[in-house]
């Protein structure tokens, strides 16, 4: 299920900041060569995720789910200066690749890029984290939420992606990943801790401001 048409989503991308050299490389080497090239944030999304960190002006950013780097790299657009990204992905396989795009994009410096299972790292980092973008495993949402709320500081941004699930959410028999992602929505909807909004944006992004 496509949430908006190809004709309209290309309209988008073209009155929106176009992708850096190294974004567009990403991008096309990713549907070239990288398995579910899907995930892959792309051009719109990454230009939404680079303007919130812009806004957020982030010290601290934490990426749970780094897949070829190309949503780390918009997210590192907004850092503060002296600012740091640290991102987790479980896939060693894509390891050589993601730190040949950091090292050609002039953040490398500023990128801890961990190869692990989100679940045993998260706990050992330390807040606060101004902005945290989830991008992994779904079954998984409704705890990373868990393991990072608490270290984000009031106003801190947290979003996570795909809560649409091309619109499977909208179903009522669901496999396990959509079941999980409606159960994460209605449980931050319900978190006075944090304010939330669902975007429509691709695949749905889920926007929470630490209250």
């Amino acid at each position: 299920m496509e949430l908006i048409t190809e004709r309209i989503s290309r309209y988008a991308e073209e009155h929106s900041e176009p992708e850096s050299p190294l974004l567009e490389r990403i991008n096309r080497e990713t549907h070239v060569g990288v398995h579910m090239a899907r995930m892959l944030s792309g051009h719109l999304q990454g230009r939404f995720l680079a303007t919130m960190s812009r806004l957020v002006k982030p010290k601290k950013i934490l990426e749970i789910g780094t897949y070829t780097g190309y949503s780390a790299l918009c997210l590192a657009e907004g850092l503060a200066p002296g600012g740091a990204l640290i991102t987790i992905d479980i896939n060693e396989e894509l390891e050589q690749r993601v730190r040949g795009y950091f090292r050609d994009s002039g953040f490398g410096s500023q990128l801890d890029y961990r190869v692990g299972d989100a679940l045993d790292v998260i706990p050992g980092i330390p807040g606060p984290l101004d902005l945290v973008w989830i991008d992994a495993d779904k079954e998984n949402y409704s705890t990373y939420f868990d393991l990072v709320v608490d270290k984000v500081p009031a106003g801190g941004c947290i979003l996570a992606d795909n809560v649409l699930w091309s619109g499977k959410v909208l179903e009522s028999r669901v496999d396990k990943d959509t079941k999980a992602l409606q159960q994460f929505n209605r449980k931050v909807l319900d978190d006075p801790r944090v304010t939330s909004m669902l975007l429509p944006v691709r695949d749905g992004i889920m926007m929470m401001v630490k209250n």
